[in-house]
This record gives C-alpha cells, sequence and structure tokens, in this order.
C-alpha cells in the first residue's frame, strides 16, 4: 500500500480566488502537526495561476513535498497546470468519495479543489480522506503506469 511520507511537509498552492482556502487549511493543517510549504498567492489581488501551480506540483515531484494542495475558483486551471509535470497525477475533487477514489484507484499525489464550489469544511474533509487513503495497487498500478507520456 502506498501511503504519503507525512514527515515530509505539505505542498500548498493557489490563485486569487483560491487564497483564502489556502490560508484557512495551512493554520488547520499546522494546528494537526503538519509542516506546510507555501507557494502562494498572498492576496486576493488577480494573478495567474501556473506562476503558483508549477512551484507546487514541482515540490511534490522532486520529492520535497508529502503531497499538494491546490486551489482556484474551479480548480481546473491549476489541475491542468499540475498535470503537465510528468510525475504529477492531480485529481479535480469536489467530494469525499472523489478524493478517496483519487487516491485508491489513481494514486493521485495532488488534491485540487474548487473554492468557489465546495465549502471550506468540506474541503477539509477531503484533504484529511486524500491524506490517510493509500493507493491500492493491484490492477490500478498497471493503470497508473499508462498515464505518462515517454
Amino acid at each position: 500500500m502506498n501511503t504519503f511520507d507525512l514527515s515530509k511537509p505539505i505542498a500548498l498552492g493557489c490563485d486569487h480566488a483560491g487564497v483564502t482556502y489556502k490560508e484557512a487549511v495551512k493554520q488547520w493543517l499546522k494546528e494537526k502537526g503538519h509542516e506546510v510549504l507555501d507557494f502562494g498567492t498572498h492576496g486576493d489581488a488577480s494573478v495567474d495561476y501556473p506562476d503558483f501551480a508549477h512551484p507546487t506540483a514541482s515540490a511534490v515531484e522532486n520529492g520535497e513535498a508529502a503531497f499538494g494542495i491546490l486551489f482556484c475558483g474551479s480548480a481546473n486551471g491549476v489541475n491542468i497546470t499540475a498535470n503537465k509535470h510528468q510525475g504529477i497525477r492531480a485529481a479535480l475533487c469536489w467530494q469525499n468519495d472523489i478524493a478517496i477514489l483519487a487516491r485508491q484507484h489513481n494514486d493521485a499525489n495532488i488534491i485540487s479543489i474548487p473554492a468557489r464550489f465546495v465549502a471550506l469544511p468540506l474541503a477539509q474533509q477531503m484533504i484529511e480522506h486524500f491524506m490517510q487513503t493509500p493507493f491500492e495497487g493491484g490492477r490500478h498500478s498497471n493503470r497508473v503506469g499508462k498515464i505518462a507520456c515517454s
């Protein structure tokens, strides 16, 4: 079973639409004893989401972070950006079962959350499920192995 090494920090990134959630989740994770790497943004001024999704994905991809959490309005932009990284399997999640299946079946290593469409308590629940759910392996390993372009 593949689970996250939670002795490593958790990478966070967002655009202006997700900054409130990122800040709340950062504080929540710290209260739970987790270290975080905050790649911004840090204010509500309009920004370009790739500027924050790329460094978050890079931290996960290079092993600096256990996994990543990305926020933007719809989560589509940050999710698409993160998935440009060869070693990233980012999953756009909007309910607990999706977050669980993203880990169990897809070995996702970034959860992307649409801040304009998901309440903060649900976002926290999804993150909790994402952190604690192992990859099942087995038949899913073969499928995940076919994702990368070579």
